[in-house]
Formats: structure tokens, C-alpha cells, sequence
């Protein structure tokens, strides 16, 4: 199975560029998504070309062991970001689109100014 899927890839695009002043440009060779130039709260991950598509994103304290508990199948620990809290979400087996605008307006939370955050809110995101 070939990991890039140009669908799954479009539909991480509209949920993260749907938040405030966020930014798409490519990092280590894969899509990439940032508040304004920068930081960084999510990425597409097939760069290992281990056949498997996933999204790594920035997660709030306590959120990656939360999502590791709930799903292990679903949910992983990313490398080299895990040790910081980011959370790997496996999108080659029927991920849960509820789940993962939740994870992507999370992720955005974590990184993004508090200005931003309360517009976000004011726009009942």
C-alpha cells in the first residue's frame, strides 16, 4: 500500500487552514502547518516511507497518554516530537474525522497566542 493519499492529505489541509492565521508550507519534506510563520502544530508524516500515513501534532499536558489509553491501534507516540508531548494519529485505517478536527483545534491551542486562541473561541470554535 502506497502511504501518500492526496484525499486524506486535503481534508487535514481544510481543518487546519479553518483555524485562525494558520499557515501551510512544507517541513522535512511533507506538509506542514504553523500559526502564522511559526510554531508548528501539525505535520503529515510519511517521510519514513514505512507504508503507513499518520499526522503528528502538538498536544496539550496529559493528552498523548489520554489518546494512547483510549485507542493504542489509532494513536502512537511520534519520534523524535513524542518526548514533547506530540501525538502521532495513524490515518491509513479509518480515522475518525470527529476525532481528529478535535485533535488538529487542540494541537492549534497548545501553540497559539491567547489572542488567537479567543478569537478561535469568539468564532465558537
Amino acid at each position: 500500500m502506497r502511504s501518500s493519499n492526496p484525499a486524506v492529505t486535503d481534508r487535514v489541509r481544510a481543518l487546519c487552514l479553518a483555524l485562525p492565521e494558520a499557515t501551510e508550507r512544507v517541513s522535512h519534506g511533507e506538509a506542514a502547518w504553523f500559526v502564522r510563520r511559526s510554531p508548528q502544530f501539525a505535520t503529515m508524516a510519511d517521510h519514513h516511507h514505512d507504508d503507513r500515513l499518520a499526522l503528528w501534532v502538538a498536544a496539550p499536558d496529559g493528552a498523548q497518554d489520554g489518546w494512547l489509553s483510549r485507542d493504542p491501534t489509532r494513536y502512537f507516540v511520534p519520534p523524535y516530537v513524542g518526548t514533547r508531548g506530540w501525538l502521532g494519529v495513524w490515518l491509513d485505517a479509518e480515522p475518525d474525522w470527529d476525532d481528529i478536527a478535535e485533535i488538529i483545534e487542540d494541537a492549534y491551542r497548545t501553540v497559539a497566542p491567547r489572542t488567537l486562541v479567543a478569537r478561535l473561541d469568539a468564532a465558537g470554535g
